[in-house]
């Protein structure tokens, strides 16, 4: 890959072309406990480069403004969230969740030029999400399964990643490393053990990869050797722009990501599992909350919570040699999440792609590099996003046994698309 196109996918701020891309789509912006009740203390944000202020105003509606007082700048997290507004505590000027200046008490008649950036937010799933786009363009709501499903169904967390969105991304999209860096790791987690899934997997290493481009995003199709007449078939699926949903293994709950860029150098990684059918069990929620799964224990006594894990950078991801050479994790490095961030933050903040030498286990890479290129690109030239339509966002990912004989890609088709009623397939 050459610089030009690294940077082109790999920056998101304001006027960038990734950016104005993301900026089509619904961004997950924090969780809605993290502004539990209307004028709770207002909250710091960073999305996509810009720094932002999140709140509840009095009449219980979520909202987010820029950061930053248009007087003279000052930060309005330091400011008093009341009336339905935000008041900074330098001059005494309000904004409300539409970014309006409602009062200026020096001078109220020029209230209506001091205006700041305000955007659209909604709450699905537990989260707040924002449209940072242009306002005559605002997609529908998002569709993806797990956030049309009951409170009690889903579980969702997030970790402070530190590199680039695209190569924490990337490590979703790529299923290969899973008969690797996760080979021990399943055996004994809550949320993998026990399932036959596990056997096609660790038995080949040699995963085969088949690509069929959606009007959603890429659904990749990763074989391997099943029983004698079969094989195994993991698929995943990755959503425009940032989702991805993980095969499932046995009768767990289903997972997914969404990878949000915080600047170009941090990102937010979201974990999700859910339960299309049924409530997650207390003692699922037991497990993930304690950091078990894809999910993660945090860092203790800073405040405000990072949400940065425990096991990060600054202490080599808490590797442990002893456990690597014993075959208890395969890297020395414990959790799913941390496992994959200790590789993928190694790469850099921002992995240098001009120097990667490429395998076949990477098309699907390769195929969604070049599929948000080609939509950043058409985006330029008046082209609308890919998949803005929610309902071409009800997919799920699968793992299933079939025939070597059989295709499957009309399986697929028939089976886990348009999910809504239909059995999760797994093994």
């Amino acid at each position: 890959m050459d610089q030009a196109t690294s940077d082109l996918l790999t920056r998101t701020g304001p006027g960038t072309r990734m950016g104005n891309l993301m900026r089509r789509y619904w961004v997950p912006i924090l969780s809605s406990a993290e502004i539990p009740t209307p004028d709770c203390p207002q909250v710091r944000v960073k999305i996509l480069g810009e720094k932002l202020l999140a709140f509840r105003d009095t009449e219980g509606r979520p909202a987010l403004i820029d950061e930053f007082c248009s007087h003279r700048g000052a930060s309005l997290f330091f400011g008093r969230n009341e009336e339905c507004g935000i008041r900074c505590a330098y001059h005494g000027l309000k904004f409300d969740r539409t970014g309006a200046c409602v009062d200026v008490p020096s001078a109220p008649q020029v209230a209506e030029r001091m205006r700041i950036t305000a955007y659209p937010c909604i709450e699905r799933a537990g989260l707040v999400w924002a449209y940072m786009g242009p306002a005559d363009q605002q997609p529908a709501q998002p569709g993806i399964e797990w956030c049309t499903l009951p409170e009690s169904h889903v579980f969702i967390s997030k970790r402070l990643q530190q590199s680039n969105y695209l190569q924490a991304m990337e490590g979703g999209i790529d299923t290969a490393h899973v008969s690797y860096v996760h080979r021990y790791e399943v055996d004994t987690d809550p949320m993998h053990r026990g399932v036959k899934a596990l056997d096609y997997i660790k038995a080949d290493g040699n995963v085969i990869f088949d690509l069929e481009k959606n009007p959603f995003g890429l659904t990749l199709y990763g074989r391997r050797n099943g029983d004698e007449d079969t094989y195994y078939w993991r698929i995943t699926q990755w959503l425009f722009p940032w989702f991805t949903l993980i095969p499932p293994f046995g009768e767990h709950s289903l997972g997914g990501h969404v990878w949000v860029p915080i600047d170009d150098e941090n990102c937010w990684a979201w974990s999700i599992n859910y339960h299309p059918g049924k409530p997650l069990s207390a003692a699922e929620r037991e497990e993930m909350q304690a950091g078990k799964g894809i999910h993660v224990k945090y860092e203790k006594g800073v405040y405000p919570m990072s949400f940065r894990p425990a096991a990060n950078r600054d202490n080599d991801y808490l590797m442990d040699r002893v456990a690597q050479k014993d075959k208890r994790a395969y890297s020395g490095i414990h959790g799913f999440s941390e496992q994959d961030a200790s590789l993928q933050e190694s790469m850099g903040a921002i992995q240098d792609r001009t120097r990667e030498l490429l395998l076949p286990t990477d098309k699907a890479i390769v195929m969604a590099r070049r599929m948000l290129e080609e939509a950043a690109l058409g985006l330029e030239r008046g082209m609308q996003p890919p998949a803005l339509d929610a309902a071409a966002q009800q997919v799920r990912a699968a793992g299933v046994l079939l025939p070597k004989t059989q295709d499957p890609k009309p399986w697929a088709k028939d089976k886990i698309q348009n999910v809504n009623g239909k059995p999760v397939y797994t093994l």
